[in-house]
């Protein structure tokens, strides 16, 4: 038979799964840390740690370690599984590697040069460059000199010819290259020792991480989030996973989850980053049913942080420093109560003395 479920039972079980209601933890039992931890923006990785319960300030330096890999984009990982990690960030196929490129796959495919033959010639070069700490820019630029055309376009806006921007970023972990830590421009420098594992271990496997992390999902909502195809996630569905139906959809969870669903509503309050994994679910709409308010959550530049409220999105929120003063602007859109703005403040409190700042007040819009 299969599970029915409502959006609040699948939004209480992302809380749960995600850690977001918990007050202490370590980076050991951080379950998002197994699927990675987007850093884009300041502290945003941290941050994220930080709301699920890990004291950040005690980590040492080396505990972590910041990679490109889902989307491109910088991620944060236990530095003890990178192996498992470079392993589970691997394209699935051709098919997958060209879809994760976009636009570079073209000239590629003209000069005859598969994607991952393209990935392993950008990564090898890469690796004899940065033999040292580069700043990203110059390490765009000795490639530029060192690789055939195939590999390189002209950008309008730098108003220079350098590598496809995809492909150097996902090439990177191939290459053994890490991002240093709080750097901007980003900084690229060898791993120590590094040997990826020959397949990625049942936790960072990225389909069950995705399952596991933002379920009850679909094959479409896993491939988008990877940017993979849809065939290549469909062969790679878990053989573990249960069939359960979200108001009337059909989706999947892993089967070890199933009974998680039927668990007490959340009631916590948060100041979730612009990019948490919690608004990283490719079904939006389940999030926030509302356009406008989705259009305002995630515009196309310059994203504003939401406010979580008992398992709901209730509004957005932006920081305002001023010196070593913060103030945060709150527009709440639901449960708007002296209740939930006491929460919302207390949090803000909780977030400057993440930056090691002053709290110069909340202002509530709207």
């Amino acid at each position: 038979m299969t599970t029915s479920c409502t959006r609040e039972q699948v939004l209480a079980f992302r809380v749960r799964a995600q850690q977001l209601e918990r007050e202490q933890g370590t980076l050991a039992d951080t379950s998002a840390l197994d699927i990675g931890v987007q850093d884009t923006g300041p502290d945003a990785a941290s941050w994220a740690l930080a709301l699920r319960g890990v004291d950040v300030s005690g980590l040492p330096a080396s505990a972590l370690v910041h990679l490109w890999t889902i989307r491109g984009a910088p991620h944060v990982y236990r530095r003890v599984d990178l192996p498992a990690v470079a392993a589970a960030v691997e394209p699935f196929s051709e098919a997958d590697a060209s879809k994760r490129i976009y636009d570079a796959t073209k000239p590629l495919r003209a000069a005859g040069i598969t994607t991952i033959d393209a990935l392993d010639a950008i990564a090898a070069t890469m690796r004899s460059v940065v033999m040292q700490p580069m700043v990203k820019g110059e390490v765009s630029a000795r490639l530029t000199d060192l690789m055939d055309p195939p590999y390189l376009r002209h950008c309008r806006p730098c108003d220079a010819t350098h590598l496809y921007e995809m492909p150097f970023r996902l090439a990177a972990v191939r290459a053994g290259l890490e991002l240093a830590a709080e750097t901007s421009p980003p900084v690229l420098r060898r791993i120590a020792d590094f040997d990826p594992a020959s397949t990625a271990s049942p936790a960072h496997n990225v389909v069950r991480a995705y399952l596991r992390l933002l379920g009850p999902a679909t094959p479409k909502h896993v491939a988008d989030y990877l940017d993979a195809p849809v065939k290549d996630v469909k062969a790679r569905w878990p053989v573990d996973s249960a069939e359960v139906s979200v108001d009337g959809e059909q989706r999947w969870v892993l089967a070890a989850d199933e009974s998680a669903l039927a668990a007490d509503p959340v009631c916590t309050t948060r100041l979730l980053g612009p990019f948490d994994l919690f608004l990283q679910a490719r079904d939006r709409p389940l999030l926030v049913d509302d356009t406008a308010r989705a259009k305002a959550l995630w515009p196309v530049l310059g994203r504003p942080g939401a406010v979580l409220v008992d398992g709901e999105v209730a509004g957005t929120w932006r920081p305002r420093k001023a010196g070593k003063r913060l103030r945060v602007s709150v527009h709440l859109w639901t449960g708007d109560t002296t209740a939930v703005r006491a929460a919302i403040t207390q949090q803000a409190e909780r977030l400057a003395a993440h930056r090691q700042v002053a709290l110069a007040g909340v202002v509530f819009d709207g």
